[in-house]
């Protein structure tokens, strides 16, 4: 299977971090920023609440996920293409979670769902990839994650995601990646 050439300009920012958007003579590489921007350019497709509180609480969760959940992350690195089922997950790893499924119920009970906010917003784009990281890991979930689980997978752009993903390389040599 052939690799896609990617030009390294897409593949890191200024700061060797992902993702990064360009857009015209624009660069944003940080994923709040780009949510910001994005809602910025494209208003109506309310990527924020319009509602004053609930836009703050948006953009307060969307900064926890940003800059936590370091445990999640470390004992549950991404991977589209694997399930292991009964994995054992580390305590703090475990605070994570329960902090994550907080977040989502208080969401969904507060807006009515289906998804954070009721409609999707930057919210649900930012917890995506914990969803993947819970399906490959196979965390259980109460029945309203589970749902908001499911939800999320169906939407177009991860059914999208996945494929991609299933095209891609399993390795990526580091000598590939310039820095």
């Amino acid at each position: 299977m052939t690799r896609k050439h990617v030009p390294k300009s897409c593949l890191l920012s200024s700061s060797i971090l992902v993702p990064c958007l360009s857009h015209g003579k624009v660069v944003v590489w940080d994923t709040l920023a780009i949510g910001e921007y994005l809602n910025e350019i494209r208003p109506g497709a309310k990527l924020l609440p319009s509602d004053q509180i609930a836009r703050a609480h948006c953009r307060a969760i969307c900064g926890e996920m940003h800059s936590g959940f370091s445990a999640l992350r470390t004992a549950l690195p991404m991977n589209l293409n694997a399930h292991f089922e009964d994995f054992k997950i580390w305590s703090r790893a475990e605070a994570d979670i329960t902090r994550i499924t907080t977040i989502w119920k208080q969401c969904l009970a507060t807006h009515g769902g289906p998804f954070l906010f009721g409609e999707r917003t930057v919210a649900d784009a930012m917890y995506a990839p914990v969803v993947t990281r819970f399906l490959t890991y196979d965390v259980k979930l109460d029945s309203v994650c589970d749902a908001y689980c499911r939800r999320v997978m169906a939407m177009p752009e991860m059914l999208q995601w996945c494929n991609d993903a299933r095209g891609e390389a399993s390795e990526i040599n580091e000598l590939d990646v310039e820095f």
